[in-house]
């Protein structure tokens, strides 16, 4: 059913016992900027996991608010259907993919009644999959069973200016930093037709004609169909190369009717999906010429690997979907790796101080402008621990006096 679970050329080798591995323990930690705010910046806190198993230890991070997915981990049992998260994954085999493809399954048969199981489940998820690989002394993409990771164009992914001049300002920051693509988003656009092609013909010239120009709408059309095509003449006019999340994330009716009106630009979405079938439905149903998923809520990498298998055999592109810590970023490109002909690949550049500071190491553009994985066991990435306690927020969570959760030691 699944191509990087038919074959498991390194489940076995000859210096490695895994046979009693186990997942011993789940940890998270809660980090925070000082002072957060409304605006649509993603790295301003984070939840990060790490899974301890034997000797090894694996990291991830969830694309979610932080209180509600460790909740999802540790709250009582509602009923038979709706159980918490720490039930299917505590204390269970972690060898091969084929073990986390398994306790994937479980996680969502227990809980498939607690909404918030899948943004937990794909924090613990990735961090598998990293302690998987640390395990085996290989990075995970060899063991998604790709043969090759490709390099990615990185996109500079950026907020609109509150004004067209700022816009193109930022623009123009983007393009002699040596990115070749960007990415707009959010407020203001959205305001009026008028203002929204001033503000895409402003990150046009700041690009340069040669530069790959994206549009994040931010769902602001909610399911308007007629105010999102008014948009359309202003960016094919620019040569914007796709049109992302117009709608909501599952108006796949809306999603579908802007389709088939689009010329040169294409409709992109799915960063919203926290399953396969969600970004499947959207590639079926609404018709996108781009579908971007986001590890830290689809599930894991596991799923995001299925889409991007499923997207390239109905000619859509797969792009990662980020926008907090190169941890993140690291996990999002795994999935699509061997894909040499999906070459576009989100890199954010606004990120807090939080989201810069989290990882020692830090995947930068090469000579060619391009970002390459690290060549590291897992997913590359190398923690800042003194970050963890800089940002840390402390939690305490008791249940009728019952202690459930408290923050852990570092």
């Amino acid at each position: 059913m699944i191509d990087y679970y038919k074959s498991d050329p390194i489940t076995r080798r000859g210096d490695l016992d895994m046979s009693t591995l186990r997942i011993e323990s789940v940890d998270f930690f809660y980090l925070s900027m000082p002072q957060v705010t409304v605006a649509a910046d993603g790295s301003q806190d984070a939840l990060v996991v790490r899974v301890r198993g034997g000797d090894y230890e694996g990291w991830g991070e969830c694309e979610a608010a932080p209180l509600p997915s460790i909740s999802a981990f540790v709250c009582p049992i509602s009923h038979g259907a709706c159980r918490p998260v720490s039930d299917a994954v505590l204390g269970a085999r972690i060898e091969s993919p084929n073990d986390i493809r398994a306790i994937a399954a479980k996680v969502a048969y227990n809980s498939m009644d607690l909404l918030q199981a899948a943004h937990t489940w794909s924090g613990i998820e990735m961090a598998l999959w990293d302690l998987l690989g640390r395990a085996r002394g290989v990075p995970v993409w060899q063991l998604l069973n790709w043969e090759k990771a490709y390099a990615k164009t990185p996109y500079a992914s950026v907020l609109f200016g509150s004004s067209p001049e700022i816009t193109l300002s930022r623009a123009k920051d983007i393009r002699s930093s040596g990115f070749r693509a960007a990415k707009f988003g959010w407020s203001p656009f959205g305001q009026s037709v008028e203002a929204d092609a001033n503000q895409v013909a402003a990150a046009r010239e700041g690009l340069g004609p040669d530069g790959i120009l994206l549009i994040d709408a931010g769902q602001i059309f909610g399911e308007d169909v007629e105010a999102a095509a008014a948009r359309l003449p202003a960016m094919e006019a620019a040569n914007v190369m796709l049109f992302e999340e117009p709608f909501h994330g599952h108006a796949y009716r809306a999603y579908q009717s802007l389709s088939s009106q689009c010329s040169t630009v294409k409709t992109a979405g799915g960063e919203a999906a926290h399953n396969r079938h969600m970004a499947e439905h959207l590639i079926d149903f609404g018709g996108v010429g781009f579908i971007q998923i986001d590890c830290g809520r689809i599930g894991g990498i596991g799923p995001a690997v299925d889409v991007a298998r499923y997207a390239a055999e109905r000619d859509v592109v797969y792009i990662n979907h980020t926008f907090t810590s190169n941890l993140a970023l690291s996990a999002s490109i795994q999935p699509y790796a061997g894909l040499q002909n999906h070459k576009i690949c989100e890199y954010p550049t606004g990120l807090s101080a939080l989201a810069r500071e989290l990882t020692i190491t830090q995947i930068a553009p090469n000579a060619n402008g391009e970002i390459e994985l690290p060549d590291a066991p897992g997913l590359g990435i190398e923690l800042n621990l003194e970050a963890l306690e800089t940002y840390r927020v402390d939690v305490d969570i008791r249940i009728n006096g019952e202690r459930v959760f408290q923050s852990p030691r570092i």
